[in-house]
């Protein structure tokens, strides 16, 4: 007999699993000698109270031993198949390829960066000379900007697809079991490389391929059908199906259809700044102690205000996190956040930013709003001062319009440069700003302090392009055979929601035959 139940532990009680049994068999007023197993099936903390719990979602083996699942695929060899050609290897593309593979199709996977080693080099020259390889960086590679944002893993995309069913493929590539259970499950960015390596060979043994350093830079198109694609503007490679899987750094990408007459469209995004704290204030105020419990994870926060008309929100929050710099062009300063999987850095970052609708920026341009995103980068690039330093401010200086004497101690590697942002944020976001964060420090102790650094610009919170396709086929209107797919199109925001897109990508494919 199997039951469902929830129990609540607390910090130091969680891997013990004498007090688990224990507590299920009380929970169930039953012996504890009929208890034959559990399985967790979800955890969460529980910080509402002074007393932090975890919650457990249990299903409990009683007078039966609880037989192992198995989640695997046997992927079958497609070298011989008809081809589909996938533009990115990031979430989206890994995960059409894999689809496409369990459908009965070769996926051709065609990426314009570097593999997870080579990649390594050109990350430390721009961390470390502020030197960025516009084909090779934080964005573009195997893995694509997923590989190096940590890996987190939480998405509300449950009705789009099988969230189980990605989490299950990390798993089965050397990802830990607990990101099936976590309430925020997160891979970590030192594991993530080995991961993505583990996907990419799974699909070569089926006979896929994955080719390196070859930008897509013309779609052949024969009488409204999709007929392939040019590579570094001479060879050709011929298929009926591309899915575009390209994330939302390749500004290119909507340049060439912009080009070719083929439907885009301006969509809205946000921007802002990434902020980061002591992560010793931000356990403080959630935890509700002076000094974390060793049985604690770091803590996390998310915060919303609305400010007049406009949202304010936490983006990407990253507790013992590093800022990074996440630029893919010349002349341009973004960051963003990411975690080793332990979570040990001293700082907690988060991305804060305003909402950025069509009436900001007037025009009929379907480009308008990424030459807006661009605009205010290569603002930030100017203030920084060259060499990937970024502009930055104290927190309480910021909201006050104070220039910042000096900066606190921070994680970003290339460096700093106390500025004025409101020189940077166009006013309607730096008042937006203004106006939220000493509200947001009402709602966590310590929040609004001049300990805290803003650091100029998160701008790449998603794509502000939107390539159109049907809702049923998945097609662009215009196009037969061309898939728009997850970030890059506008259709997913972080990595379980773009796998889940690329899968959905593959299967429009399969019905479509």
């Amino acid at each position: 007999m199997q039951k469902d139940i929830e129990i609540t532990l607390l910090p130091h009680q969680v891997e013990q699993a004498e007090v688990i049994n224990q507590k299920l068999a009380d929970a169930l007023n039953i012996p504890l000698k009929r208890i034959k197993g559990y399985e967790i099936a979800k955890r969460s903390i529980d910080a509402r109270s002074r007393k932090v719990i975890f919650r457990l979602q249990i299903k409990v083996f009683i007078d039966e031993e609880p037989i192992p699942q198995v989640h695997t695929v046997n992927y079958q060899n497609v070298s011989n198949a008809q081809p589909v050609l996938i533009i990115g290897a990031g979430p989206a593309g890994l995960f059409a390829a894999l689809q496409c593979i369990e459908n009965g199709l070769k996926p051709i996977i065609i990426e314009r960066g570097k593999d997870v080693k080579q990649r390594r080099r050109d990350l430390a020259a721009i961390n470390k000379q502020g030197l960025v390889n516009t084909e090779s960086n934080y964005c573009y590679g195997e893995g694509g900007a997923g590989t190096y944002s940590d890996g987190k893993l939480y998405t509300r995309s449950n009705k789009r697809g099988d969230i189980n069913k990605v989490l299950q493929v990390f798993v089965n590539h050397g990802a830990e079991p607990d990101i099936a259970v976590d309430a925020r499950p997160h891979i970590g960015t030192n594991k993530l490389p080995h991961i993505i390596t583990s996907i990419k060979d799974t699909i070569l043994n089926a006979g896929g391929e994955v080719m390196f350093d070859s930008q897509m830079t013309d779609i052949l198109i024969e009488f409204g059908q999709v007929k392939g694609i040019e590579i570094n503007f001479e060879d050709k490679l011929h298929a009926n199906n591309i899915i575009l899987a390209t994330g939302h750094s390749a500004r290119d990408v909507y340049e060439l259809l912009h080009k070719k007459n083929l439907l885009i469209e301006a969509k809205p995004f946000a921007l802002g700044v990434r902020i980061e704290h002591p992560q010793e204030i931000i356990d403080s105020a959630q935890y509700h102690c002076d000094i974390r419990s060793a049985f604690l994870p770091p803590a996390y926060y998310s915060l919303v205000e609305q400010v007049g008309s406009r949202g304010v929100f936490s983006f990407c929050m990253c507790p013992g996190g590093i800022i990074a710099p996440c630029a893919t062009g010349e002349n341009e300063i973004v960051v963003n956040g990411w975690s080793p999987s332990k979570r040990n850095n001293p700082f907690a970052n988060s991305g804060t930013v305003v909402q950025v609708t069509l009436d900001d920026v007037q025009g009929y341009d379907p480009l308008r709003m990424l030459n807006f995103q661009s605009a205010i980068e290569k603002l930030a690039f100017e203030a920084g001062g060259g060499n990937l330093v970024a502009p930055a401010q104290r927190m309480v200086d910021f909201v006050n319009n104070k220039l910042s004497i000096d900066l606190p101690k921070n994680s970003y590697l290339p460096g700093t440069k106390s500025v004025m942002l409101d020189n940077v944020l166009p006013d309607f976001v730096s008042s937006s700003l203004k106006a939220a964060l000493p509200l947001f420090g009402k709602k966590i102790k310590g929040y609004y302090t001049n300990e805290a650094i803003l650091v100029g610009v998160e701008s790449r919170t998603s794509s502000p392009v939107r390539i159109p396709r049907d809702k049923e086929t998945y097609q662009h209107p215009q196009l037969k055979g061309l898939y728009p797919c997850a970030e890059g199109a506008g259709y997913a925001g972080g990595i379980v929601s773009a796998a889940i897109d690329g899968i959905n990508c593959a299967n429009a494919i399969l019905l479509a035959k």
